[in-house]
């Protein structure tokens, strides 16, 4: 016979309280009159008897779902090749668990933005929102501010009063290519991470062209492609750059795994990394220091993002966060091989191409 399943009655005649007690106590519920010798004795018979919440009986007492919806804005075939993804998801199972709760994944392409998020609500079939991704093109986004319903973004957005978490992409572009241009390089091409809509992708392509105008380097349009996100948009703009004779010694690669790609294509034109060109990233993925060469690139920290966020939105839930938050964090260089040492200008490949 399997054993008796734990109550919580069986924890409020343990602890000597009533049930609603334990409900309140094991629920967080504010406003409550509850001593906290009370709420530790509770706590304790609990934890000795090893009770467990039913979901549904939890979610009932706190009138909420108990789930967080993760919306990602992009395509499957996008997340599925994104390891950024992975490590983002791993951060954020283990906040929401940690406090009692379920995550909801929502994919939402941008064709497809204009009502999905205001259905989520409407279904109320989650207590909170956590938007990676968001694109300055998003109108169904205003839509969702108007509603008031509790969100928090991966990545900031202009104009918004949403609270959010993010990094100064803008600065840690620019760092990326400062380093390139220490070396001495002065024909720096770019590949973004994805299309300028969105707000990260254009955050490092103006740090990009503001390292270049900061050191009286003029900036080349003909040097410039928009990746997608994959290693497939990185080895096909990268054969582009290459195939149109312009001129480079180095490439900023805003993402490591548009990266990937872009050394791929590097390699099939019988150049040599750093030697012919020099490649900084954008992430520091796992992955990027076991490709061939090492690639140097910007530490984004991708656990300190997803839990600072996740702990957020519990903090806007649980009506613990006064006002609305913003954080940014930290991002550094980490130095590989991939751009070797100080770059002479007279290995500069010469081409016919022109500014």
């Amino acid at each position: 016979m399997s054993p008796k399943r734990i109550t919580s009655h069986d924890v409020a005649k343990r602890a000597g309280v009533s049930r609603t007690t334990v409900s309140f106590v094991l629920n967080d519920v504010q406003g409550v009159q509850i001593s906290q010798a009370t709420r530790q004795r509770v706590l304790q018979a609990a934890s000795e008897l090893g009770y467990v919440p039913d979901a549904a009986a939890k979610a009932l007492a706190s009138r909420r779902a108990q789930i967080i919806g993760l919306v990602l804005t992009r395509s499957p075939h996008h997340i599925a090749s994104d390891a950024y993804i992975t490590q983002m998801l791993d951060e954020l199972i283990e906040v929401v668990h940690r406090h009692g709760m379920r995550m909801m994944i929502e994919i939402v392409e941008p064709q497809h933005q204009k009502k999905a998020y205001l259905n989520l609500v409407r279904a109320k079939s989650i207590d909170g929102i956590l938007l990676s991704g968001p694109r300055m093109d998003d109108e169904a986004l205003k839509a969702l501010e108007e509603n008031g319903f509790p969100t928090v973004l991966m990545g900031q957005l202009p104009g918004t009063k949403f609270c959010w978490v993010d990094i100064d992409n803008q600065k840690a572009a620019k760092a990326a290519v400062n380093h390139l241009i220490k070396l001495g390089h002065q024909r720096i091409a770019c590949i973004t991470n994805a299309q300028p809509s969105y707000t990260a992708a254009a955050d490092r392509f103006t740090g990009y062209r503001q390292a270049l105008e900061d050191a009286g380097i003029p900036f080349a349009p003909s040097l410039v492609r928009y990746g997608d996100f994959d290693m497939d948009s990185g080895y096909r703009q990268m054969h582009k750059l290459l195939e149109s004779g312009a001129s480079f010694s180095a490439a900023f690669i805003a993402s490591d795994t548009v990266a990937l790609g872009a050394k791929a294509a590097i390699r099939e034109h019988g150049l040599t990394i750093p030697h012919d060109i020099a490649l900084i990233g954008f992430d520091d993925l796992p992955f990027a220091q076991f490709t061939d060469p090492p690639l140097t690139t910007v530490h984004l920290p991708v656990q300190d993002l997803a839990r600072e966020s996740g702990e957020m939105l519990i903090r806007i839930l649980n009506q613990k966060q006064p006002g609305c938050e913003r954080i940014t964090l930290d991002t550094r260089i980490i130095v590989r091989q991939s751009c070797g040492a100080r770059f002479n200008t007279s290995n500069l490949r010469q081409t016919n191409a022109e500014l």
